[in-house]
């Protein structure tokens, strides 16, 4: 599965916008990050990658290690945890999905891999 794909199920499975799909994708595979190296990275403004940033903390996705630094949580974890905080925030019921296990199995190696350098 390329990441495309990734960031197409995180779209539609967990309901992230684009922008934030990327970051999710970007910290998780490349390690902690400053907003203004998301910025640089995926050709952002800084103010649209910290409130991004900022937004995917709330979701259970990030935990900040500075006001501007910010780090993903384990896959397997924020995988299911963002998509049971969206199915409370959309009244839908939470149940297994398989699409969104595969994207916390898919991410654990590079996101080992990336903080084991």
């Amino acid at each position: 599965m390329s990441y495309l794909e990734i960031e197409n199920d995180l779209v539609s499975e967990i309901h992230l916008d684009q922008i934030q799909a990327r970051i999710y994708l970007l910290v998780t595979c490349n390690g902690k990050m400053s907003s203004e190296k998301i910025a640089e990275k995926l050709h952002l403004s800084i103010d649209d990658a910290k409130k991004a940033s900022k937004d995917l903390m709330s979701l259970g996705a990030f935990i900040d290690i500075s006001p501007t630094e910010f780090e993903a949580m384990h896959p397997r974890f924020t995988a299911v945890n963002m998509y049971r905080k969206m199915c409370e925030r959309e009244n839908i019921e939470f149940k297994r999905n398989k699409i969104v296990d595969n994207i916390g199995v898919i991410l654990e190696k590079p996101y080992d891999d990336a903080r084991t350098k």
